[in-house]
């Protein structure tokens, strides 16, 4: 084994990346397309939170509109992860703060829960482990909450995402659905 092997396998040694970000800046055309996009989900999600008053302002769908305007063909932007990650980890949320309240312990198991039950079920969403912390504090225990803003709120954002990802000629939305 030679010096820098043996340097990779050690702890510290695994810190040392020597690979570059492989993320390429897309075309022009691309860019509007995803800032269209994003801008009709959030748009949507804000009058509805904002104006209509249907129901509160859910964060979380800010990050998930990155993922599935930014980067669709990602494997944690399929509309399973979104559904799943979101409504699955809302539902762990709830469940934790009814047994525990909103306590700083709670909100560490909740969203720890929703990670595991999202690896386990394959629907691992990024900002779903935000849904699950809001679960603890703000959902106030109910399951409805699951449903709105949640559900809601990640379905608005799908639609947007399967009308106009597609438009993008460099794009193609979903990769696959289960």
């Amino acid at each position: 084994m030679s010096e820098k092997e043996a340097a990779e396998k050690t702890y510290f040694g695994k810190w040392s990346a020597t690979a570059r970000c492989p993320l390429k800046v897309p075309s022009a055309a691309s860019l509007l397309w995803t800032f269209v996009a994003a801008f009709i989900g959030i748009i949507v999600v804000a009058y509805l939170a904002l104006d209509s008053q249907l129901f509160p302002l859910f964060a979380p769908l800010g990050a998930s509109a990155v993922l599935l305007y930014g980067a669709p063909a990602a494997p944690f932007s399929q509309p399973r992860n979104l559904l799943g990650g979101h409504i699955l980890s809302a539902l762990v949320g709830i469940i934790i703060f009814k047994l525990m309240g909103a306590t700083y312990l709670a909100v560490a198991l909740g969203v720890s829960l929703a990670l595991v039950v999202m690896l386990l079920t394959r629907t691992v969403h990024p900002p779903a482990g935000a849904t699950a912390l809001l679960g603890v504090t703000a959902s106030e225990g109910s399951f409805m909450w699951a449903l709105t803003p949640v559900a809601v709120g990640a379905l608005i954002l799908l639609v947007v995402a399967l009308v106009v990802n597609n438009f993008d000629k460099e794009k193609s939305y979903p990769a696959y659905w289960i």
